[in-house]
Protein backbone atom coordinates (compact mmCIF):
# COMPACT_ATOMS: atom_id res chain seq x y z
CA UNK A 1 0.00 0.00 0.00
CA UNK A 2 3.22 2.39 0.85
CA UNK A 3 4.39 1.43 -2.33
CA UNK A 4 1.69 2.93 -4.81
CA UNK A 5 0.83 6.28 -2.18
CA UNK A 6 4.90 6.84 -3.22
CA UNK A 7 4.43 5.58 -6.78
CA UNK A 8 1.27 7.97 -7.02
CA UNK A 9 3.24 11.10 -5.38
CA UNK A 10 5.65 10.73 -7.65
CA UNK A 11 3.40 10.47 -11.11
CA UNK A 12 1.51 13.61 -9.55
CA UNK A 13 5.27 15.98 -8.67
CA UNK A 14 5.71 14.22 -12.51
CA UNK A 15 3.09 15.82 -14.20
CA UNK A 16 3.10 19.07 -12.50
CA UNK A 17 6.58 19.70 -13.27
CA UNK A 18 5.76 18.85 -16.92
CA UNK A 19 2.98 21.70 -16.86
CA UNK A 20 5.93 24.37 -16.09
CA UNK A 21 4.71 27.05 -17.97
CA UNK A 22 7.55 29.01 -20.16
CA UNK A 23 6.43 32.23 -21.38
CA UNK A 24 6.79 33.23 -24.99
CA UNK A 25 8.91 36.61 -25.79
CA UNK A 26 5.72 38.40 -26.77
CA UNK A 27 5.84 42.11 -25.59
CA UNK A 28 2.10 41.80 -24.98
CA UNK A 29 1.38 45.41 -23.51
CA UNK A 30 2.63 47.26 -26.37
CA UNK A 31 -0.76 46.11 -28.15
CA UNK A 32 -2.18 49.52 -28.46
CA UNK A 33 -6.00 48.28 -27.91
CA UNK A 34 -4.48 46.74 -24.56
CA UNK A 35 -2.97 49.07 -22.47
CA UNK A 36 -5.40 49.74 -19.84
CA UNK A 37 -3.24 48.30 -16.87
CA UNK A 38 -3.22 51.00 -14.10
CA UNK A 39 0.21 53.21 -13.59
CA UNK A 40 2.70 51.47 -16.18
CA UNK A 41 5.35 53.71 -15.27
CA UNK A 42 4.79 52.59 -11.16
CA UNK A 43 8.35 51.38 -9.94
CA UNK A 44 8.86 47.35 -10.32
CA UNK A 45 11.77 46.86 -8.45
CA UNK A 46 13.86 42.84 -8.57
CA UNK A 47 12.79 41.05 -5.51
CA UNK A 48 15.83 40.33 -3.24
CA UNK A 49 16.77 37.14 -4.43
CA UNK A 50 16.62 37.77 -8.04
CA UNK A 51 19.83 36.87 -9.88
CA UNK A 52 19.80 38.39 -13.25
CA UNK A 53 21.47 35.54 -15.37
CA UNK A 54 19.71 34.29 -18.11
CA UNK A 55 19.62 30.75 -19.25
CA UNK A 56 21.74 31.38 -22.33
CA UNK A 57 24.52 33.14 -23.48
CA UNK A 58 23.61 35.80 -26.30
CA UNK A 59 25.96 36.41 -29.33
CA UNK A 60 28.02 38.93 -29.38
CA UNK A 61 27.52 41.00 -32.72
CA UNK A 62 29.80 43.63 -34.07
CA UNK A 63 28.55 47.08 -33.60
CA UNK A 64 27.02 48.41 -37.00
CA UNK A 65 28.17 51.58 -38.90
CA UNK A 66 25.95 54.58 -37.77
CA UNK A 67 23.87 54.89 -41.57
CA UNK A 68 22.48 58.15 -40.63
CA UNK A 69 23.35 61.39 -38.71
CA UNK A 70 21.21 62.98 -35.84
CA UNK A 71 21.22 65.32 -33.25
CA UNK A 72 23.06 64.87 -30.01
CA UNK A 73 20.96 63.87 -27.16
CA UNK A 74 19.11 61.74 -29.51
CA UNK A 75 17.73 58.25 -30.37
CA UNK A 76 17.09 57.54 -33.83
CA UNK A 77 15.43 53.94 -34.98
CA UNK A 78 15.85 52.59 -38.29
CA UNK A 79 13.17 50.53 -38.44
CA UNK A 80 13.89 49.08 -42.34
CA UNK A 81 17.92 48.04 -40.88
CA UNK A 82 17.03 47.12 -37.75
CA UNK A 83 18.95 49.12 -36.14
CA UNK A 84 19.11 52.01 -32.88
CA UNK A 85 21.75 54.65 -33.45
CA UNK A 86 22.06 56.59 -29.87
CA UNK A 87 24.04 59.98 -30.72
CA UNK A 88 25.40 61.44 -26.87
CA UNK A 89 25.87 65.11 -25.86
CA UNK A 90 28.83 64.57 -26.86
CA UNK A 91 28.71 63.42 -30.53
CA UNK A 92 29.57 60.01 -29.95
CA UNK A 93 27.16 57.66 -31.30
CA UNK A 94 26.41 53.86 -30.69
CA UNK A 95 24.35 51.61 -32.98
CA UNK A 96 22.83 48.73 -32.01
CA UNK A 97 20.78 45.58 -34.09
CA UNK A 98 17.12 45.12 -32.79
CA UNK A 99 14.56 43.45 -33.67
CA UNK A 100 10.94 45.70 -34.66
CA UNK A 101 7.28 45.48 -35.09
CA UNK A 102 5.35 42.66 -37.25
CA UNK A 103 4.30 44.24 -40.27
CA UNK A 104 0.89 46.02 -39.28
CA UNK A 105 2.57 46.86 -35.62
CA UNK A 106 4.84 49.07 -36.40
CA UNK A 107 4.34 53.18 -35.30
CA UNK A 108 6.93 55.81 -36.87
CA UNK A 109 7.42 59.27 -35.34
CA UNK A 110 8.57 61.92 -32.98
CA UNK A 111 8.94 60.49 -29.15
CA UNK A 112 10.69 60.51 -26.38
CA UNK A 113 12.21 58.70 -23.45
CA UNK A 114 9.43 59.10 -20.34
CA UNK A 115 11.12 56.48 -18.32
CA UNK A 116 13.75 53.28 -17.20
CA UNK A 117 13.22 50.39 -15.44
CA UNK A 118 15.71 47.69 -14.23
CA UNK A 119 14.41 43.99 -14.10
CA UNK A 120 10.78 44.77 -15.63
CA UNK A 121 7.37 42.75 -14.66
CA UNK A 122 5.86 41.73 -17.52
CA UNK A 123 1.79 42.03 -17.38
CA UNK A 124 -0.02 40.22 -20.22
CA UNK A 125 -2.96 42.41 -21.44
CA UNK A 126 -6.99 41.24 -20.74
CA UNK A 127 -6.60 40.17 -24.56
CA UNK A 128 -3.68 38.06 -24.21
CA UNK A 129 -4.96 35.95 -20.98
CA UNK A 130 -8.51 35.50 -22.99
CA UNK A 131 -6.53 34.00 -26.07
CA UNK A 132 -4.20 32.19 -23.28
CA UNK A 133 -5.99 31.34 -19.98
CA UNK A 134 -2.63 30.24 -18.44
CA UNK A 135 -1.12 33.33 -18.51
CA UNK A 136 -0.55 35.00 -15.21
CA UNK A 137 -1.30 38.47 -14.36
CA UNK A 138 2.16 39.25 -13.85
CA UNK A 139 5.55 37.15 -15.01
CA UNK A 140 8.41 38.61 -12.43
CA UNK A 141 11.84 39.23 -13.22
CA UNK A 142 14.43 36.19 -14.59
CA UNK A 143 14.99 34.49 -17.13
CA UNK A 144 11.90 33.66 -18.88
CA UNK A 145 10.72 37.39 -18.90
CA UNK A 146 9.93 38.96 -22.34
CA UNK A 147 11.32 42.32 -21.50
CA UNK A 148 14.62 41.21 -20.39
CA UNK A 149 16.22 43.17 -18.20
CA UNK A 150 16.20 46.26 -18.88
CA UNK A 151 12.81 48.62 -20.06
CA UNK A 152 12.94 51.98 -20.94
CA UNK A 153 9.48 53.47 -21.56
CA UNK A 154 8.62 56.09 -24.69
CA UNK A 155 5.92 58.69 -24.56
CA UNK A 156 2.72 57.62 -23.67
CA UNK A 157 3.47 53.91 -22.95
CA UNK A 158 2.98 52.16 -26.19
CA UNK A 159 5.95 51.62 -27.05
CA UNK A 160 9.39 50.35 -25.40
CA UNK A 161 12.92 49.97 -25.68
CA UNK A 162 13.85 46.32 -23.88
CA UNK A 163 15.93 43.25 -23.57
CA UNK A 164 14.60 39.74 -24.41
CA UNK A 165 14.21 36.32 -23.75
CA UNK A 166 15.01 35.62 -27.58
CA UNK A 167 18.01 36.49 -28.69
CA UNK A 168 17.12 34.78 -31.71
CA UNK A 169 14.70 37.47 -32.89
CA UNK A 170 17.09 40.36 -33.07
CA UNK A 171 17.50 41.58 -36.36
CA UNK A 172 13.91 40.11 -37.33
CA UNK A 173 10.40 41.75 -37.40
CA UNK A 174 9.11 39.49 -34.32
CA UNK A 175 7.56 42.01 -31.60
CA UNK A 176 4.20 43.97 -31.27
CA UNK A 177 5.51 47.31 -31.93
CA UNK A 178 8.42 47.43 -29.24
CA UNK A 179 11.95 47.44 -30.07
CA UNK A 180 13.95 44.53 -28.56
CA UNK A 181 17.98 44.26 -27.95
CA UNK A 182 20.43 42.12 -26.93
CA UNK A 183 21.01 41.75 -23.10
CA UNK A 184 24.46 43.68 -22.94
CA UNK A 185 23.30 46.06 -25.48
CA UNK A 186 20.15 47.39 -23.98
CA UNK A 187 21.89 47.46 -20.36
CA UNK A 188 24.46 49.90 -21.98
CA UNK A 189 21.88 52.20 -23.29
CA UNK A 190 19.75 52.10 -20.26
CA UNK A 191 22.91 53.67 -18.43
CA UNK A 192 23.58 56.59 -21.27
CA UNK A 193 19.91 57.77 -21.89
CA UNK A 194 17.59 59.51 -19.46
CA UNK A 195 13.85 60.25 -19.46
CA UNK A 196 13.49 63.49 -22.03
CA UNK A 197 15.79 61.61 -24.59
CA UNK A 198 14.48 62.63 -27.94
CA UNK A 199 13.50 59.06 -30.08
CA UNK A 200 13.18 59.52 -33.41
CA UNK A 201 11.46 56.49 -35.33
CA UNK A 202 12.22 56.24 -39.26
CA UNK A 203 10.99 53.73 -41.55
Amino acid sequence: MRLLVLLAAALFLTAVHAQAQVYAPYDGYDEYDGYYYKDPYSPYPPPPYYEPEPGYREPLQERREPSTRSARGTIVIATREHTLIYTTAQGEQFAYPIAVGREGKRWYGLTRVVSKREHPEWRPTASMRQKNPRLPAVVKPGPANPLGTRAIYLADGLLRIHGTNDPSSIGTNASSGCFRMYREDVEELYEMVQPGTRVIVRR
